[in-house]
């Protein structure tokens, strides 16, 4: 029995010429990048070569990008511009973009009211930014039945102490694409009216692209982005990588102190092998984004003609590798185990929160019930599969459901 995998949006398998691009930094290569002998600058200057790949890939420069862990880190250390902006005082260290600790201290000591609207987030967002926000005066915008951001409820809950709106460019559950261009138009007409009051509150705009970058054209100057959010494990890169852009406008507090990497945000020494690998992902990513697409598009439209008895979610707006289905009456999770036993692996929806047994408040946030939510399957193709295996995972899928759907009108 072959393995079928569905669920490249939780992780993707390290590509073997991304393996190959690393390999020699875990070993020949190992130096600190921070010593000051010929190897190790070696090893630094190739670093740095690897962040303006992945830079460059988004229409940035290498001294843009915050090397992180993964995005999650990335998206809480978005987040803290809101705590920079409020200290109104810069940190001493080698970025004049790290706002200062103690500010940052004082004004998690003393947040601001709850309804002030500080930051804005979409209500399908991610747990890593909506936790975030919600400790910093957040607030949700409302999405509409297909998943996209309700423009007009945007607009009624940005006030003037409004500092950061966050959307992400795709949802991890749905596949769905935001309109950023957009929501960045909004955001310049209202800076430019805040201007002209005197007002001098900063307003940013932060993307969560994790699920966008080997299947969309990102560019951070025309998606209006003040910063960006990337990760690695999504594009067949190694786990544990990750990176923030940050436009110059921004300014951050530092994640971490010590020795001043990464613009004096994220000190500790650099991940060499991770960073070579997620750049080299990125190039591949970049080199066959229209194949990706084309490819994506027809086994998506295989698998789903070949499927029975379901109702599509995602039905607009959303990438071609991403099909969340509704199959009223059955047991999502149950049908989860009994696909595992067949080794085909699909998901409920966000691997963190479906590991946990919580309910998807992306799926609720869309106007799905109960019994609508605990019926919803998301699976999502990548590298992994053939239109063999997507013919072979629709007949499976389509036998167990049928038995489910008889058990269930027999008991």
């Amino acid at each position: 029995m072959v393995m079928i995998y569905l669920d490249h949006a939780a992780a993707t398998p390290v590509d073997s010429r991304v393996l190959k691009a690393m390999e020699p930094y875990f070993s020949r290569d190992f130096f600190n990048p921070s010593a000051a002998y010929l190897p190790a600058k070696k090893v630094a200057s190739d670093y740095e070569a690897a962040k303006a790949t992945i830079a460059h890939a988004i229409g940035a420069k290498a001294s843009d990008l915050v090397i992180t862990a993964g995005a999650t880190e990335a998206n809480n250390l978005a987040l803290n511009a809101i705590f920079a902006s409020r200290s109104g005082s810069q940190s001493p260290g080698p970025s004049p973009r790290a706002g200062a600790a103690m500010a940052r201290a004082a004004a998690l000591r003393n947040p601001p009211s709850q309804d002030a609207n500080i930051a804005l987030y979409l209500a399908t967002e991610h747990d890593s930014v909506r936790k975030s926000a919600e400790r910093c005066g957040g607030a949700e915008i409302v999405v509409d039945k297909f998943g996209r951001i309700d423009m007009a409820d945007l607009k009624s809950k940005i006030t003037d102490a409004t500092e950061l709106i966050s959307v992400s460019l795709v949802n991890n559950e749905l596949g769905v694409i935001q309109p950023l261009a957009e929501i960045a138009n909004l955001i310049r007409e209202i800076k430019f009216d805040r201007l002209r009051r005197g007002i001098k509150t900063p307003l940013y705009l932060h993307s969560d692209a994790s699920q966008a970058l080997n299947l969309l054209d990102i560019n951070v100057a025309r998606l209006g982005v003040d910063l960006l959010t990337l990760n690695s494990a999504k594009i067949y890169g190694p786990k544990g990588v990750g990176a923030l852009y940050v436009s110059h406008e921004v300014k951050l507090t530092p994640s971490t102190y010590g020795g001043g990497q990464e613009n004096g945000l994220r000190s500790g020494t650099e991940n060499v092998p991770g960073v070579i690998g997620f750049a080299k992902a990125v190039e591949l990513a970049h080199e066959h984004l229209n194949g990706n697409r084309k490819k994506y598009a027809e086994l998506k439209k295989l698998l789903l003609s070949n499927l029975h008895g379901y109702e599509l979610i995602n039905k607009k707006h959303a990438l071609d590798n991403f099909a969340v289905l509704c199959y009223n009456g059955i047991d999502a999770e149950r049908l989860i185990y009994l696909l595992e036993e067949k080794e085909v692996y699909v998901s409920t929806g966000a691997a963190c929160a479906a590991s946990k047994g919580e309910k998807s408040h992306v799926l609720a946030a869309i106007g799905l019930n109960d019994e609508q939510i605990a019926g919803s399957l998301r699976l999502s193709l990548g590298e992994t599969n053939d239109k063999s295996q997507i013919l072979e995972a629709a007949k499976i899928i389509n036998e167990i459901v049928g038995s489910e759907y008889g058990r269930v009108s027999h008991e």
